[in-house]
């Protein structure tokens, strides 16, 4: 008998697989809605799956209508006003004009820099290898803002530019190392860990690099009422501005793994960690692979599809006199739509949950189109819940021996 893993697997990809590819004689940004509507975000199940999946949907709008309460009452007053979306206009045509080059060298900037990484001692809370040891790296940031005018504003938050990482190395390395990036207030390693199955990627024998997002964990300010408060509390040029900044210490960190002798090194992400290896993919093609797990295309449109977080920013917007095309075309400055790829498809691939409403089915399908069809698994849960998480588990470690990653 066929189990859900491989019903839904079956079934999702009959439904996008078999569809004309899109090909747009516009930007994104211009016909996204078309492109949403052409792609369901529910799939012709058998009964029994359905309900699987249904029952993971509920959880997942149960939490997401929490999550989105939080974010509007302690983030959207100060990100998503009239004041800062009239200042975010005059600062649009800086990103519109980058955005439409689609060069994303010049809005993720090499960082060709020293720094000084310095190591540390983690916290109790941690995954204590048998035949290797666990540590934190971090260094101060140079970043600086591509807009000059957010540069004192960005920057007066000091321990956001600290970077972090915990680092998990063998003994007999150093190994292959599959960089992990958290999703949005979801920044303990414990957390990410658990979600995907990264002690048991150390025992196959690689090497995991922890990376954590500006504004969370420690990097968080001191009044921040919760991790990645900071991300999306102070309007669209400081989100651009996070997602530059997200990348640039990643990448010091890639100069880090270069520098030790680390053979080769991936990426992976959940929710904003999806979306932030997907940019990674565009801008570095030092990676060996990339892996977006539940991933987000278009970070506007995600929260506009959550309640109450959508309407009060469309509220905010008609009040403004800011159109949601408007607001995208700013937005795709950072958006992994916006550039190609720099990695071949053969080294990337795509996860997505059939029941996920925190990051819908078609955001997936978006970037997959956008890659030119790579390898996508999907699974019978939702952005939380991720059932028969062990099948795509096993997928993933044989993707990575399929494109030459492992030793």
């Amino acid at each position: 008998m066929e189990s859900a893993y491989a019903t839904v697997s079956r079934i999702a990809n009959e439904t996008y697989g078999h569809s004309r590819r899109i090909m747009p004689e516009q930007p994104w940004w211009e016909n996204l809605e078309s492109s949403f509507h052409k792609f369901p975000d529910d799939f012709d199940l058998d009964l029994p799956t359905q309900l699987l999946v249904d029952g993971t949907v509920v959880v997942d709008l149960a939490v997401r209508t929490a999550v989105a309460g939080v974010v509007s009452t302690l983030a959207l007053p100060l990100s998503a006003n009239p004041f800062r979306l009239k200042q975010d206009m005059e600062d649009s045509a800086l990103y519109r004009e980058i955005a439409s080059s689609h060069d994303a060298s010049r809005f993720f900037r090499f960082p060709n820099v020293k720094v000084d990484m310095q190591e540390r001692k983690p916290g109790l809370i941690r995954f204590n290898p048998p035949d290797g040891q666990c540590r934190v790296l971090t260094f101060k940031s140079p970043f600086q803002p591509v807009n000059p005018r957010l540069h004192d504003r960005y920057l007066k938050n000091e321990r956001n530019r600290h970077a972090i990482a915990q680092y998990w190395t063998h003994n007999c390395g150093p190994r292959p190392t599959i960089c992990v990036i958290h999703g949005f207030m979801a920044d303990p390693y414990w957390v990410n860990s658990l979600f995907l199955g990264l002690p048991w990627f150390y025992k196959l024998g690689y090497d995991i690099l922890l990376y954590t997002l500006p504004f969370h964990g420690a990097r968080q300010g001191p009044f921040s009422p919760f991790s990645g408060h900071g991300y999306f509390a102070n309007g669209i040029s400081h989100i651009a501005e996070t997602v530059a900044h997200s990348i640039y210490d990643f990448r010091i960190f890639l100069n880090y793994l270069e520098r030790i002798g680390v053979p080769r090194f991936g990426v992976t992400g959940i929710s904003l960690g999806g979306y932030t290896s997907a940019v990674a993919a565009a801008v570095d093609e030092r990676l060996h692979f990339a892996i977006p797990n539940v991933p987000v295309v278009s970070l506007l449109d995600l929260i506009l599809q959550w309640f109450p977080a959508g309407n009060l920013i469309k509220a905010a917007m008609r009040l403004s006199g800011v159109s949601i095309k408007e607001a995208r075309h700013i937005s795709a400055v950072h958006c992994p739509l916006t550039y190609p790829v720099k990695l071949p498809k053969e080294r990337l691939m795509i996860i997505g949950g059939a029941g996920d409403r925190f990051a819908p089915p078609k955001h997936a399908r978006l970037l997959w189109d956008h890659w030119n069809r790579p390898d996508i698994h999907w699974f019978p849960g939702n952005h939380i819940i991720h059932l028969d998480q062990g099948r795509y588990l096993k997928d993933v470690a044989a993707f990575l021996q399929e494109c030459g990653f492992a030793e």
